[in-house]
Parts: C-alpha cells; sequence; structure tokens
C-alpha cells in the first residue's frame, strides 16, 4: 500500500495492516517512525475501502515507546510534539483500528494503543509507563486518553509510580478488551478484524465518530498541545535530567 523505512502498511480490503518494523530497536519511536505513522495514518483516512486496521509490532514486542536516542542532541518543541500529532492521527482514522499487542508495551506506545479503537494483547505482555523515571512527563495526549480508559486514580497511580503492569491487570483496569494466549493473538486479532469487516462501513463510522465524541466531551485531549512545552521544561529541568541519567545508568547495567 505504501513503502515506508520504520513501518510496514499493507491492505487487503476491506482490511489494512500497520506494523511497526525495528524489531532490533523492539519497535522504539524515533522521530522518523513518528513522522511516519503519521503520514500511514493520513494514507488511511483516505482509503474508503479500508473498514478495520490492524495496528501491531515486528519482533518481540508492540513497542519499547519513545527512542531516547531517536532525536539526536537537544530535541525541539515541534520534535517533541510529534508524539501527539501521532496519536491525534491515528485517532482520526476513519476504519476501526484494533491494537495487537505483545511483549513490551511502554510509555508512548501505551499511547498510541490508547488511540486504537480495540486493544488485543498476548497474555505475557508487559505494560510499563516510565516517563517520570525517565525525568519528562507522559506527554502526547497521553494522561486524557489514559483518564478516560482506566479512571483518574489508576491514572495517577500508574505514571507516578512508574511499576509494570500485566495484561490480566490491564484488562482488569478496562484498558484491554481481550488477553488471548500468546501463540493465538494474531488468530484471534485476525478474526476480529474479519468480523468488523462483514459490518456497514457507514454504521461502523458512525458509531466511532459518536463515541470518540462522548469521549472527547468528557476527557478532552484539545489541550494536549501544550504536553511538548511542558517536555521542554522537564528536558531543561535538572533534577528530572538527573533522574533520567539514573534510570538510564540501571537500565545499563541491569538490561530490560
Amino acid at each position: 500500500m505504501a513503502e515506508f523505512s520504520t513501518l510496514t502498511l499493507e491492505s487487503d480490503a476491506p482490511i489494512a495492516r500497520l506494523t511497526l518494523n525495528r524489531p532490533d530497536r523492539l519497535n522504539a519511536l524515533s522521530r522518523e517512525a513518528l513522522a511516519e505513522l503519521i503520514a500511514a495514518a493520513e494514507k488511511l483516512g483516505q482509503a474508503a475501502e479500508v473498514k478495520v486496521v490492524i495496528v501491531a509490532g515486528a519482533g518481540r514486542a508492540f513497542s519499547a515507546g519513545f527512542d531516547l536516542g531517536g532525536f539526536g542532541g537537544e530535541p525541539t518543541t515541534g520534535q517533541v510534539d510529534l508524539g501527539r500529532r501521532m496519536a491525534d492521527a491515528v485517532t482520526a482514522i476513519p476504519a476501526i483500528t484494533v491494537a495487537a499487542i505483545h511483549g513490551h508495551c511502554v510509555g508512548g506506545a501505551v499511547v498510541l494503543a490508547a488511540a486504537c479503537d480495540i486493544r488485543v494483547a498476548a497474555a505475557r505482555t508487559r505494560f510499563a509507563i516510565p516517563e517520570i523515571d525517565l525525568g519528562i512527563p507522559l506527554a502526547w495526549g497521553g494522561i486524557p486518553r489514559l483518564v478516560r480508559e482506566l479512571g483518574p486514580a489508576l491514572t495517577k497511580e500508574l505514571v507516578l509510580t512508574c511499576r509494570p503492569f500485566t495484561a490480566e491487570e490491564a484488562q482488569a483496569s478496562r484498558f484491554l478488551n481481550r488477553v488471548v494466549a500468546d501463540d493465538e493473538l494474531r488468530k484471534e486479532v485476525d478474526a476480529l478484524a474479519s468480523a468488523l469487516a462483514s459490518k456497514s462501513r457507514l454504521l461502523l463510522t458512525q458509531t466511532k465518530q459518536l463515541i470518540d465524541a462522548a469521549m472527547e466531551d468528557a476527557y478532552s485531549t484539545g489541550q494536549s498541545f501544550r504536553d511538548a512545552d511542558a517536555m521542554m521544561t522537564a528536558l531543561r529541568d535538572e533534577e528530572s535530567r538527573a533522574a533520567s541519567r539514573r534510570y538510564l545508568e540501571g537500565r545499563a547495567v541491569g538490561g530490560r
């Protein structure tokens, strides 16, 4: 359907598959990957024949989240804002988006999953939102998106403590629609996509729009453009920068 460097986009209408394709980096979301996700989402927005889009990751993980080394030097506000634009672009895809999650789903990848309409995860998936330990805020419109799905109390806990959580807890918290056996993920997601694709395109789109409008009224992402300013402030804050160094040093010693 289109050629990209960090992802693949394939269509067998009425179903398309968008796959993050940096397996050697656990599909970390670099500046290029974010820009290509935006471009792919815009392309899917023009594909009237597509009713369902499966969003997945190649290799061992859905995505390790924000690529700390993928911005080179001191990032600009425009670069930092790419994540918000990515999440908004994925949300705006007219087709129903189904996230197929496995391995690791970390930080910005949780935001990407939250931008999808339906989420299915393999049983051994591990989730984490480590941004505060990294010395940065959870940006990309992540806070209102997670409050929508998890409620304010659990969002505060997971974002503030940065503790990992399992697919079972994510489902119990209503972030996930389904948890399936690891070796059944593709089969289950394909079956779900086929069931959705058998339905009226008009009714799928209308229902999605009505639900999204109701959620936007309750928990608006309209102010998320301010996230980039918060991120830039954190990047200049010495205590936050020290937290980032400690986190990265711990990863270097203990690994992922």
